[in-house]
């Protein structure tokens, strides 16, 4: 890697909540407390989760609540800090509906992320799983599941249809100075796609297609299709310019030290030819991930919002071991 280059690190605030609540001037402070933190630690960004709102509710209103946040930021000295979004679709919200005038709130509802994320974070990443809807499992008529060849089958004609809807988001988002990165997610947690190379397969199936893929070092050891397809995805999202976001992210979501963290595979495949930010990402076990993603585990206890539990590391202590661990083994 070249001497000069600097690479960022951003947190992801999963480890504090999955609902930034632009609207709540009290919950604001405690969020510009854990950034003021986070960055003394020496982190340079942040990734927040863009939690959806009842259908009825006003994209335009939700925006600019999130134009105060960003003020709120600015005014508690924090206009140097960085921030990436999170994003994923709904039942409601869905791009790969059959029916048009869904597809289109659906469309509506990406662009008002992409302004949200163009409000936070300037030339930035809207990054997650909002191609097809997070954990709506499909059924039959008769409510049975559809798995395997069944469900692959159900989603070609998914994938068709959500094709005008990402043709217009990606010229959308470019014109506004942000990227596109589809997250694949293991299949436990939602349908396809669920693999790089499904992301990579929908994205070589649109018209001037300007968007990317996410690496989740968590979905790659538990869902993938074996280190020699993931090297051939991993060159071919660099040749396509597609490798767009990387996520640092133990299996079990928890602390990143000392963690089953697949480090060859960044050190040798990733580190080389991906010049964006590293995130860390670490869920914590508070709703909804708690219940979601079945923790076990304890909750990480979040300074300023939980009492200290004797024992048990803070939100904080994970975070700063965390960035300790990642510049170890990358720089």
């Amino acid at each position: 890697m070249n001497a000069t280059f600097r690479r960022d690190v951003f947190f992801s605030f999963f480890m504090f909540t999955a609902d930034l609540r632009p609207q709540d001037p009290g919950y604001t402070q405690i969020l510009i407390r854990h950034l003021k933190a986070l960055t003394d630690m020496g982190y340079d960004g942040f990734d927040v989760h863009i939690a959806s709102q009842p259908p009825t509710v006003d994209h335009k209103l939700e925006v600019d609540s999130y134009i105060g946040l960003r003020k709120a930021f600015d005014q508690a000295g924090l206009q140097e800090a960085k921030f990436t979004t999170n994003v994923g679709t709904t039942r409601t919200f869905d791009p790969t509906s059959p029916y048009e005038e869904q597809r289109k709130q659906a469309l509506s509802y990406l662009k008002s992320r992409v302004d949200i994320t163009r409000v936070l974070g300037g030339d930035s990443i809207m990054s997650g799983p909002f191609l097809y809807p997070y954990g709506v499992f499909p059924a039959t008529d008769t409510d049975e599941p559809l798995w395997s060849d069944a469900l692959q089958d159900w989603m070609k004609p998914r994938y068709h249809a959500a094709r005008s809807v990402f043709e217009e988001l990606s010229e959308y988002a470019a014109a506004r100075g942000v990227q596109l990165a589809i997250e694949p997610v293991k299949s436990w947690e939602t349908p396809p796609p669920n693999m790089v190379s499904e992301v990579l397969d929908f994205l070589d199936s649109l018209r001037h297609a300007q968007g990317g893929v996410t690496i989740d070092t968590a979905q790659v050891v538990m869902e993938s299709q074996g280190p020699s397809v993931f090297k051939d995805n991993i060159a071919r999202a660099v040749r396509q310019d597609r490798l767009s976001y990387v996520h640092i992210s133990a299996p079990d979501r928890g602390a990143v030290k000392d963690s089953w963290i697949p480090w060859d595979i960044i050190l040798n495949e990733i580190e080389p030819v991906y010049r964006g930010p590293y995130l860390i990402e670490v869920f914590n076990a508070i709703p909804p991930f708690d219940s979601s993603m079945r923790m076990a585990r304890r909750r990480f206890w979040r300074p300023g919002e939980d009492d200290p539990v004797p024992g048990v590391d803070s939100a904080y202590d994970v975070a700063r071991a965390a960035l300790a661990e990642l510049r170890e083994h990358t720089t």
